[in-house]
């Protein structure tokens, strides 16, 4: 089974989208398998972080602008593709670095996550975009 889950986004950060992915697949009538889940942008990410405490995602967010600022910063100057905007390579740069896709087991009819776990689309670009994330479940029917 495939499809395709639409992800708003109105600039960095991680975005959940858990319960989305979730009500897919018990909708599907698959007990158990495999969920694959793939980002089709080169500025975003995709990650299972915790879900409970907001500050994780803050930190997330504050750790790898810190990380990986802005081509107007200083210390960015040796990139030379900057004509997209001072967000752009940079975003490019978090993307190599953090996972484009992700493998979820899939039991008893639900992805099986930690108790704390969500999974999140991570936009890495200033400005909203429209996000998609490409979903594969194999596995088996009861």
């Amino acid at each position: 089974m495939n499809t395709e889950f639409l992800i708003e986004t109105r600039g960095q950060g991680p975005y959940e989208f858990t319960s989305q992915v979730s009500g897919w697949v018990a909708g599907s009538g698959l007990r158990s398998g495999l969920l694959t889940l793939f980002v089709r942008h080169t500025s975003a990410s995709l990650l299972v972080q915790e879900n409970a405490d907001p500050e994780v995602q803050s930190d997330l967010r504050a750790f790898f602008h810190r990380l990986v600022p802005p081509t107007t910063d200083p210390s960015m100057a040796y990139l030379t593709h900057t004509y997209e905007g001072p967000d752009d390579m940079p975003a490019h740069i978090k993307a190599a670095m953090m996972p484009v896709s992700l493998s979820v087991p899939v039991a008893d009819g639900r992805p099986v996550l930690g108790t704390w776990q969500g999974i999140y689309l991570f936009e890495h670009r200033d400005a909203p975009h429209r996000r998609r994330v490409a979903a594969h479940l194999t596995g088996d029917r009861p």
